[in-house]
């Protein structure tokens, strides 16, 4: 019996209108269609300080040990990113380091998964300076990303969500798919 890969899927931005947001739905529906379960997450549902534990002192607030273990139920990782002025916004930033925040020595989570990421800019070239700087933070950390990214101007995402140009919402889509094959073959020579 083939595993069904579990991604976990976010958007580096809280504005809950915003083009980043609708274009996790396409990259998530990528994912979708190549047979994966994808579980959405809205990060204003986990409020974190801006920098991870360092110290004892320092307590690892229970949102961050919720993301972790929803980390540890899924297999990979989809995220949809704004740009700010040619870099990942601090949300995602923030968010990698606490799902990697340990004080007691347990392990990272994200070692060995697959990720994928798109994003959406005003700027097309600082969409993809703020894909290569998320691209940089996760392998760091040990994800394995995908080689397929996009990113996507703004103005190109409508309010329904749907991407107006058939070849990026299929460039986004094949992003989801191919973490969700990827996966698939991971887990199948794991098992």
């Amino acid at each position: 019996m083939t595993a069904i890969p579990r991604l976990l899927a976010f958007a580096g931005s809280t504005d809950a209108g915003c083009a980043t947001r609708r274009l996790l739905t396409v990259l998530a529906d990528g994912a979708r269609d190549a047979g994966a379960q994808v579980s959405v997450i809205d990060l204003r549902d986990y409020p974190l300080p801006a920098s991870a534990a360092r110290s004892p002192a320092d307590a690892v607030p229970p949102q961050a040990l919720a993301l972790q273990q929803l980390m540890r139920d899924h297999d990979g990782l989809l995220v949809a990113t704004p740009e700010y002025s040619g870099a990942m916004p601090a949300l995602i930033r923030s968010t990698l380091n606490w799902l990697v925040a340990s004080l007691d020595g347990s392990a990272s989570p994200l070692p060995g998964k697959v990720a994928g990421i798109v994003s959406s800019s005003s700027n097309g070239l600082a969409g993809l300076r703020a894909l290569q700087a998320v691209r940089d933070a996760m392998s760091g950390l040990g994800l394995v990303v995908v080689p397929q990214q996009v990113a996507v101007m703004q103005d190109k995402v409508g309010s329904d969500g749907q991407l107006k140009d058939d070849k990026q919402r299929a460039a986004v889509h094949a992003v989801g798919a191919a973490v969700a094959r990827l996966t698939a073959a991971r887990l199948a020579v794991s098992s």
